[in-house]
């Protein structure tokens, strides 16, 4: 089996159509500028030992080279050891809170970026689990699919600002129906729905619907985050720029403790206030441990060879025949038509 051990630096690839485009362009704009001087035949037999071809080959040979870095980067490996093993694993539902009120700074840096960075590391101590992430304010959607694959999970975590839904609120109860659905049809496996919000504004039928969950076998954890004595919501860059309502009064937003209490209670699982310590991610780690997990037979690649020295050693070579290849031709191949 093939993978690549760091595939993020395979994002740079995006970079090279760019480059052929420039490349191109110049060699179009060059082209013009010849033209205005004469004739480019006549100005060929002008310069006899200026090669036709070889620029564009030693460009392409650069292009083969960074091409095969940005590869060689990303450490591609070939699995070299098939097992057949029992993984254990709990599907896990995230829904987070993306309203305006989660920008406050009761807890820091704010606590929508507190929230990001707690998820960040509970995806670390992930291991054959599943990971869905769904954002919610006056409406829900899915933002990562239950899935696997823990580097999109993350990728997709740093993209999340409150900007996602224009729709102002915090409908729980639509978070929670959300996220009852995102679940595969696996069956008599453990799963748990992390729900994390200042629960202020909240709509209607959020505990019916973490009811329904339990009903269903599914644990609903609940992360207060922020401070029931509240704190203005930041406007923009400045440090003294607050939201403001109509009637000009700065809005204070407070951590509804009471409802995610409520909300815990009903899901059959466990309310935690995030604050500025690093205990809420302790205990929630904890808890997700608790969960049975069911085992399943698969079969999976326990060893990798790493491949990145043989394209090291072609990197290596394209190089040295770039340094080789003149710009003009070699006279003492005056007789041969390669590369002229």
């Amino acid at each position: 089996m093939f993978r690549f051990a760091d595939p993020y630096y395979l994002y740079l690839l995006i970079i090279l159509p760019f480059i052929v485009a420039l490349y191109l362009y110049s060699n179009w704009k060059r082209r013009n500028r010849i033209k205005k001087y004469g004739d480019p035949k006549l100005l060929k037999e002008l310069m006899p030992n200026i090669s036709k071809y070889r620029p564009d080959i030693k460009f392409w040979l650069m292009f083969s080279a960074l091409t095969l870095t940005i590869l060689m980067l990303a450490r591609p490996q070939f699995g070299s050891k098939l097992e057949t093993v029992k993984r254990a694993g709990v599907e896990t539902v995230i829904a987070l809170d993306i309203s305006n009120s989660m920008l406050a700074e009761d807890v820091t840096p704010s606590r929508l970026e507190k929230a990001k960075k707690l998820i960040s590391r509970l995806i670390d101590t992930f291991n054959n689990d599943k990971i869905g992430l769904n954002v919610f304010a006056g409406e829900a959607f899915t933002q990562l699919p239950i899935t696997s694959d823990y580097i999109s999970a993350k990728m997709f975590l740093e993209s999340i600002t409150p900007e996602l839904i224009t729709t102002q609120g915090t409908d729980i109860g639509g978070a929670i129906n959300l996220a009852m659905k995102s679940f595969t049809q696996q069956e008599n496996v453990a799963r748990a729905i992390i729900l994390i919000t200042d629960g202020e504004n909240h709509e209607g039928g959020a505990v019916e619907a973490a009811t329904e969950a339990a009903k269903k076998g599914i644990h609903v954890f609940v992360l207060g985050i922020g401070s029931p004595d509240g704190s203005p919501i930041p406007v923009g860059n400045g440090s003294n720029n607050f939201r403001q309502d109509r009637e000009g009064n700065v809005i204070i937003t407070r951590l509804n403790e009471q409802m995610c209490k409520d909300l815990a209670k009903a899901g059959n699982g466990m309310y935690i206030r995030v604050d500025n310590t690093n205990s809420a991610e302790r205990l929630l780690n904890s808890e997700i441990g608790k969960l049975s997990k069911t085992d399943v037979e698969s079969q999976v690649y326990s060893e990798y060879n790493e491949q990145f020295q043989a394209i090291a050693w072609l990197i290596f070579i394209i190089l040295i025949i770039e340094m080789i290849l003149l710009d003009r031709k070699n006279p003492l191949f005056k007789n041969v038509r390669l590369f002229k």
